[in-house]
């Protein structure tokens, strides 16, 4: 586990906090890293978790299946995300999505009692990391509005359009990559991948874009 302290040290819970410091709160935290196969599942919708779980290595999706099958993408995780926070509060109930390994992943579970309640010593550090996790929650709220804001429009091309505009803005350029292939963008957007690839065509047509992949240009 040591191998991915500096993973650690680059992450929202763990700013601020050195690597002898990560070190320490490795084992005050009960931190635990399992690893998952590509298309394995990390959690399972209905599981109850007593965890915050931090991707050191890899990709996940949470995403959510409907009983036909229809599978809609919540959000992605990449390198350095935390995620499972949500559950953090008491009876906050059984988990509403799967988390899957998208990639070969590598992920670490921490004890969610343990960063919540200041140890003993009251060291700084986990001081730290407990306002980080209030930091760290705001964000999720924040972009979970974000997608809020996609889903809202009413056609497949207002919902591409904003979120190709978001994904520009980010990116401060106008030709940048998205992390999804065709059907994890359909799924993120919750729209059906043949009726989105022909508005992209006709957009494409239009001058209003260009594409390849998942690399696109905004004219």
């Amino acid at each position: 586990m040591k191998e991915y302290i500096p993973v650690l040290k680059r992450t929202q819970l763990f700013s601020g906090v050195g690597e002898n410091e990560i070190e320490a709160m490795l084992s005050c935290l009960q931190a635990k890293l399992c690893t998952y196969e590509k298309g394995g599942y990390v959690l399972r919708e209905g599981e109850r978790i007593e965890n915050i779980m931090v991707l050191v290595r890899g990709k996940l999706h949470i995403q959510r299946d409907d009983y036909w099958g229809n599978r809609s993408i919540i959000s992605m995780i990449d390198v350095g995300e935390m995620f499972g926070e949500a559950y953090a509060a008491p009876e906050s109930g059984p988990l509403l999505n799967d988390v899957l390994a998208v990639e070969d992943s590598d992920v670490i579970f921490f004890d969610v009692k343990r960063i919540i309640t200041v140890c003993p010593t009251a060291c700084r550090f986990h001081s730290i990391a407990v306002q980080n996790l209030f930091f760290a929650i705001s964000e999720k709220n924040r972009k979970l509005v974000q997608k809020l804001g996609y889903m809202s429009k009413r056609t497949t091309r207002e919902k591409l359009i904003a979120y190709l505009s978001e994904e520009a803005k980010r990116q401060s350029s106008s030709a940048f990559s998205i992390p999804f292939n065709r059907q994890q963008l359909a799924d993120f957007l919750s729209v059906d991948r043949s009726a989105m690839s022909n508005e992209l065509c006709k957009m494409r047509d239009e001058g209003l874009l260009e594409f390849e992949k998942n690399r696109f240009m905004l004219h």
